[in-house]
């Protein structure tokens, strides 16, 4: 993968983020998301940030080796530190990261958020806790989408701030548009999960005492929900 041939999770991410927006891409890692969007003419400009060294480097490296600098600004910052007013962001990729970290970097950076941008996630599992934030937070699911890449499974959510908002306990779980959509690669994922819940519940169901009760019946509940939704 480079700023030419993204992956196709990352791709896919890229088909989210609306022409002409300003970008900034939290977590930029190589900076390969924000330099193919502005070498393809897709985005108008980008904040590249990154709390680790090394990753921050790397991003700046892909923007001077593609000549960007005037377009493409690179930060050292945490999360949402690295959005400034001027910038004038439209739109925030988060991607490749826990659904919890993700929720994380959204709450304590909400002062940098103007509630205008279109926020772009791609949570490496976590999903349900990140939904609960965006509702919690009036933010909207727009699309959803699933995709298996290297043997995992990726999802991403699209959302935009759109005053409150209730999705039930299973939507929270399983993504409302995904539960509607019902989607090959979302009922093979699902049909996965089943599989390993029941064979932890099956372990568990030898050694009772090394589970809390009240874990149990947690997984106990997700395979019934799940099982519903494959019925």
């Amino acid at each position: 993968m480079n700023e030419q041939t993204l992956s196709l999770r990352l791709e896919r991410v890229a088909a989210h983020v609306p022409a002409g927006a300003r970008l900034a891409d939290i977590g930029s890692d190589h900076g390969y998301l924000p330099v193919a969007l502005l070498r393809r003419g897709v985005i108008a400009a980008a904040v590249a940030g990154e709390v680790a060294l090394t990753p921050f480097h790397a991003a700046q490296r892909s923007v001077r080796e593609n000549a960007l600098g005037s377009d493409i600004t690179v930060r050292l910052a945490n999360g949402l530190a690295a959005i400034e007013p001027e910038d004038g962001i439209t739109a925030i990729s988060l991607c490749g990261m826990g659904g919890e970290t993700i929720r994380d970097i959204l709450d304590s950076g909400k002062a940098r958020l103007n509630g205008q941008e279109r926020l772009i996630l791609q949570p490496n599992g976590g999903e349900q806790p990140l939904r609960q934030w965006l509702m919690d937070n009036g933010y909207r699911i727009l699309c959803e989408e699933l995709l298996r890449e290297n043997r995992f499974d990726y999802e991403i959510i699209v959302a935009e701030r759109a005053g409150p908002v209730n999705y039930t306990a299973k939507e929270l779980y399983f993504g409302p548009l995904q539960m509607q959509a019902r989607s090959p690669a979302f009922l093979d994922k699902w049909q996965r999960r089943l599989r390993q819940k029941q064979k932890i519940l099956n372990h568990f169901a030898r050694a009772p005492q090394s589970l809390p009760e009240e874990k149990i019946q947690d997984i106990t509940r997700q395979i019934r929900w799940i099982s519903e939704l494959l019925a």
